[in-house]
């Protein structure tokens, strides 16, 4: 098979193309035409070096870029193999979130516009559950370029938690300059390793102490925090809020859920996260004929379109901003570290 797969190697001594770079192209091209397939044994190092009249360095080179690339594979004791036939040349990209929400799909398609025609992107769903996490990690880490991860997990109690070791081991497998972790920071992790993110605890105690002065009309905030959930909030976000009202001295409270019937008070300001729980309150609002921004106060967590529309006022991150800095790692092979925009955007609810 060696022997009849080196005829697709090609090297013209003449040309001005780096002489790696013309082997990569022939075992490219070999494949991208179907002349060498998937599992298929391709020459070794000395075979390629005696016939093309080159350095072992030279083949070395090229062989080690094709493996970086994950088109070909190293085999101990047997040699060298093609990893995937299904390659082009636009970067691969994994993209591995949480869940399925207007906020990620915000996220994903800025992504996916701003690498244009460059990548491919592949979107993988977990559902928040790390046996699912690591089984699709697991199963595709060599069939990709790049990959971006959301790392939001939930235990067995329905909480959110942070990486076990178990997720880091499967994440560490994944090469350093091909990944980007989205939305939040593993501080375990090394820092060649991309990042954009949310620092949820410091976002909403900085958003809401640059609205201090509308808050302050309020007697009472009541955070609406789902305490068990599918798709558990991270914890940062109460800490955040406890926080605020303690060093402003505010009354506050913590809610699981809006209920029916609510003991609504005048002056009460609700900050709310999960979207079924603003329609309620909403509804609730219209039925007594209260207003919001001036009988109750009403801050939403991310924000929608449907959100401006309505005069929502919100405390929000910026969505595609996040999918656009991810891109640009990619784009231009730089690894950074950031914090994602959070800020309140103030309109007729408060």
């Amino acid at each position: 098979m060696a022997a009849e797969s080196i005829e697709h190697i090609k090297v013209d001594v003449n040309s001005r193309i780096p002489k790696y770079k013309q082997i990569v192209d022939s075992i490219m091209e070999a494949i991208g035409r179907g002349y060498l397939q998937k599992g298929e044994k391709i020459p070794s190092i000395n075979e390629v070096s005696e016939e093309c009249l080159l350095s072992r360095d030279t083949v070395e080179k090229a062989y080690g870029i094709l493996r970086k690339q994950n088109i070909i594979e190293s085999v101990k004791g047997k040699g060298f193999y093609v990893a995937r036939a299904d390659f082009s040349s636009k970067i691969k990209v994994l993209f591995l979130i949480n869940k399925l929400s207007t906020y990620k799909m915000r996220i994903f398609n800025s992504f996916v516009q701003a690498l244009g025609t460059k990548a491919q992107v592949d979107l993988f769903i977990y559902h928040c559950e790390p046996s699912v996490f690591k089984d699709i990690l697991s199963k595709r880490i060599k069939e990709y370029d790049q990959f971006v991860i959301m790392p939001h997990f939930k235990n067995e109690n329905l909480k959110h938690m942070g990486c076990t070791d178990e997720i880091l081991d499967v994440i560490r497998q994944i090469p350093e300059d091909k990944l980007i972790i989205m939305d939040r920071n593993i501080l375990s992790l090394s820092m060649k390793v991309g990042r954009i993110y949310q620092d949820f605890s410091e976002d909403i105690y900085i958003s809401l102490s640059s609205g201090l002065d509308k808050v302050k009309k309020y007697q009472k905030i009541i955070l609406v925090y789902p305490s068990k959930s599918i798709y558990p909030y991270p914890k940062g976000i109460v800490s955040g809020f406890i926080k605020f009202c303690s060093e402003h001295s505010m009354d506050y409270e913590i809610l699981d859920e809006i209920y029916d019937s609510m003991e609504l008070q005048l002056h009460d300001l609700f900050i709310i996260i999960e979207e079924s729980d603003l329609v309620n309150l909403v509804k609730q609002l219209r039925d007594r004929h209260y207003k919001f921004g001036e009988d109750i106060g009403i801050i939403s967590y991310n924000d929608t379109p449907l959100k401006e529309l309505l005069g929502i006022t919100v405390i929000s991150t910026d969505f595609s901003k996040m999918g656009t800095v991810a891109a640009d790692m990619i784009l231009e092979n730089k690894k950074i570290t950031k914090k994602n925009d959070f800020n309140l955007i103030d309109r007729h609810s408060v």
